[in-house]
């Protein structure tokens, strides 16, 4: 496996491969210029480039103080399994050392976060913009809409 380079802030990605990658991961995926805005407006950013090529990313908002939320933790499905995921996830984390970190890993993930060190939380609550959605792929348990 080549090495791979982390890279913090958003200077010269390619948002179009954020968001391929988005896609191809099943997770959530807007237009190329909404992930630019939202890494943008992040206060940590990673991203993992292997044989100069991106690979992998993630980001957390924060007070900076004691709350931060991770997000958009992906890895190109060629590219998982190669220790990647995790290298984000402690770039991300060490950018954090004073907080409390929430995240909502995608159905069936949740057993790779453990392994970093996540609990699963027993008090978490959403309001998703598509509840329907998000109940039907595995996130929230079954409600009224």
């Amino acid at each position: 496996m080549a090495e791979v380079e982390v890279k913090y802030g958003c200077a010269g990605v390619d948002w179009a491969r954020v968001a391929e990658t988005l896609k191809r991961v099943g997770m959530a995926c807007h237009e190329p210029e909404a992930h630019r805005r939202a890494f943008e407006a992040s206060h940590t950013t990673v991203f993992v480039y292997q044989g100069g090529q991106l690979v992998g990313f993630g980001r957390a908002i924060s007070d900076g103080v004691y709350q931060a939320a991770v997000y958009d933790v992906a890895v190109l499905p060629e590219s998982q399994g190669k220790g990647i995921g995790k290298t984000v996830v402690q770039h991300v984390l060490a950018r954090l050392t004073s907080c409390n970190v929430i995240l909502y890993a995608s159905p069936g993930k949740e057993d790779f976060y453990r392994t970093l060190g996540f609990r699963k939380m027993m008090t978490g609550m959403a309001l998703f913009q598509n509840a329907a959605s998000m109940e039907e792929k595995g996130f929230t348990e079954p409600g009224h809409f």
